[in-house]
């Protein structure tokens, strides 16, 4: 499986820039992509003021999403501010090439930054089978709470999209590594880069592990697409021969 990751200056609650500005770097991409993996709340960065840039599910950034993974053939994903039944949710979407959507709702909301006042958490962890793969998607601060990653359930790649700041960015790679390790899972980490109104700076460091913690594509620092690709048949055979999650402990969260 093919995936191409966008790390991109986000601009302020402003969703239809930020649309024009992905399209332009999709529509750039001449190989094929099964999966094309955005940064966290792409279309506004890490605002805390949702009734400024809230959609629906049936709004427009969703449809613009479809028609974009229909075009392409590739699956999109990415989280942006869904209000729904009078809450707002940070809300991964995972739209497939079909136009078909799976979502899932950042459970950890970051407290720091007051997320917890202003979005509701969500409750289930998100599973979906694409490409012969098995793919957990998860959202920023769910880095830091490995019990909730946890590769009970026989995943294949974990992605996390973010808006992680520079002063944290060696927790964000160090975490990263710690999650494809623990897990013996590909993991996929999608930053962005540049400084939002509120001072904060974001480096990137998107980048790509593999099972083992050796990088696929190590942590970028400029504005850009990179891509890689995974093999599930050396993920299986790396798996077979070390054995590790025979190993792990039985919980339920």
């Amino acid at each position: 499986m093919k995936i191409a990751l966008i790390q991109a200056p986000l601009l302020w609650e402003n969703p239809k820039q930020n649309w024009n500005y992905f399209e332009e770097k999709i529509n750039s991409i001449n190989e094929t992509i099964d999966l094309i993996v955005l940064p966290e709340m792409f279309t506004s960065g890490f605002t805390m003021n949702p009734k400024a840039v809230a959609e629906v599910m049936q709004g427009e950034t969703v449809l613009w999403l479809q028609a974009l993974a229909k075009a392409k053939n590739s699956a999109i994903t990415g989280s942006l501010v869904i209000e729904e039944n009078g809450s707002f949710y940070n809300r991964l979407v995972f739209v497939f090439p079909s136009g078909e959507i799976k979502t899932y709702d950042k459970k950890h909301l970051f407290t720091l930054a007051g997320e917890d006042k202003a979005y509701t958490s969500g409750t289930q962890k998100l599973l979906i089978d694409y490409k012969g793969f098995k793919i957990c998607p998860l959202i920023c601060y769910d880095l830091r709470f490995p019990v909730f990653a946890r590769n009970t359930e026989e995943y294949d790649v974990l992605i996390y999209v973010a808006n992680w700041p520079k002063p944290r960015i060696n927790a964000w790679d160090a975490l990263l590594k710690a999650r494809a390790i623990e897990n013996m899972c590909y993991t996929i980490g999608v930053n962005r880069i540049g400084e939002d109104p509120n001072k904060h700076d974001y480096p990137g460091h998107s980048q790509a592990i593999d099972e083992l913690g050796n990088y696929l594509i190590e942590p970028q620092e400029t504005e850009g697409v990179f891509i890689t690709t995974l093999n599930k048949n050396t993920l299986v055979a790396t798996r077979k021969k070390f054995g590790f999650l025979n190993d792990r402990d039985a919980f339920t969260i």
